[in-house]
C-alpha cells in the first residue's frame, strides 16, 4: 500500500511539473521545480513571473485583465485552492508566502461617478505588494494600492484596504491590528 501511494505523489507531482512548463511555453516566466495543479487558469501568461518551487493549487485562477499587466509571485510561495489574483497594473507577492485558499487580491477598483454607468466608467489601479514570509488566511480579500510587510499575517476573511505594516498581525473587518508578531 505505501510503495503505491509514493508511486501515485511521484506521478502527481511530474505532472503539476508538467502543468508549469505547459505555462511557460505559452510564455510565462516560470522557475525549477514549480508545481502547477489541475484548473489553474492564467491569463495573459507573458506578464507572469512564478520564482523557484511556488506551488499553485487546485482552480488558482490569476487573473490579469491589461496586456501590460504585471505579477509576480516569489520562490517557496504557496497559492491555496481557489484563490483569485485580479491584475490590471501590477502585483508582487514575495518568497516564501502563505495564501490560504479562496484568498482574492486586485490592485483595481471601479470609478462610480454619478450619472454614467459604472460598466462605462473604467478602473482606477494602484499597485499591490505583499512582502516575503507573509501568511494570508482563507478567504481574505487584499484590496488596491496595499503594501502588506514581511513576516506579517493576515487573518482569515479580512479585508485589507490600508497598509500593513512589517510582522504585525491584523484580523477583521475591515481589517485592523491585533497584535506584532
Amino acid at each position: 500500500m505505501r510503495f503505491s501511494y509514493r508511486i501515485d505523489n511521484i506521478r502527481r507531482l511530474m505532472v503539476t511539473r508538467f502543468r508549469a512548463k505547459k505555462h511557460s511555453v505559452r510564455g510565462a516566466s516560470v522557475g525549477n521545480k514549480v508545481c502547477i495543479e489541475k484548473g489553474c487558469r492564467i491569463d495573459f501568461p507573458w506578464c507572469v513571473s512564478i520564482g523557484d518551487r511556488a506551488t499553485l493549487e487546485p482552480d488558482v485562477w490569476l487573473k490579469l485583465v491589461a496586456d501590460d499587466a504585471s505579477l509576480t509571485i516569489g520562490e517557496y510561495s504557496f497559492l491555496g485552492r481557489g484563490t483569485e489574483l485580479d491584475v490590471a497594473q501590477s502585483v508582487t507577492i514575495g518568497s516564501h508566502c502563505l495564501i490560504a485558499p479562496r484568498v482574492f487580491i486586485t490592485d483595481h477598483t471601479h470609478n462610480i461617478a454619478p450619472g454614467t454607468n459604472i460598466v462605462d466608467q473604467g478602473c482606477e489601479s494602484s499597485p499591490v505588494r505583499i512582502g516575503n514570509d507573509v501568511w494570508i488566511g482563507t478567504g481574505a480579500t487584499i484590496l488596491s494600492g496595499v503594501t502588506i510587510g514581511d513576516g506579517a499575517v493576515v487573518g482569515a476573511g479580512a479585508i485589507v484596504r490600508c497598509d500593513i505594516p512589517a510582522n504585525e498581525i491584523w484580523a477583521g473587518v475591515p481589517a485592523k491590528k491585533i497584535r506584532s508578531r
